[in-house]
């Protein structure tokens, strides 16, 4: 299935970037590469399943390697991951729709479901907050409270 979005990956594992034009899903992955992640896909995603029965992300051909600046133009040059475990979603929202103590959420496509965040891109703490998402997902760090 292909959908409107963007996905980056650390260590492997995919986080699924969802939200309407311009909310900037190109803009935190290119944030995202300067900490460390890797560009899966941008503007389009496939989602497919991947090995066993997790979701995994790739980017169609003609788009894989190329991440869109506004303003800029299309970089062709940045770190890619072709494949990644889909681990986390974020829905990319305006600040004042990010709860202060968040619900559990999913997402659902095929008969999975991973777990999913509401996420100011525009903030500083934008890509450092989605890392730390991902963690609590794998089981890296743990929250008193919160989606995880």
């Amino acid at each position: 299935m292909l959908v409107h979005g963007g996905c980056a990956a650390r260590d492997g594992w995919g986080v699924l970037l969802l939200g309407p034009p311009g909310a900037g899903k190109s803009d935190l992955l290119f944030r995202l590469l300067d900490i460390g992640w890797s560009l899966v896909a941008d503007d389009q995603v496939e989602i497919e399943t991947g090995v066993g029965d997790d979701l995994a992300a790739s980017a169609p051909p003609a788009l894989s390697g190329l991440l869109e600046l506004r303003g800029i133009g299309v970089l062709g040059d940045v770190p890619v991951t072709p494949r990644a475990a889909l681990r986390l979603v974020a829905r990319l929202v305006p600040a004042a729709d990010v709860p202060r103590l968040p619900e559990r959420a999913q997402w659902s496509h095929a008969g999975h479901s991973l777990p999913a965040i509401a996420l100011d891109p525009s903030a500083a703490s934008a890509p450092r907050k989605l890392g730390v998402a991902l963690d609590v997902v794998l089981g890296r760090r743990r929250l008193a409270a919160g989606f995880g």
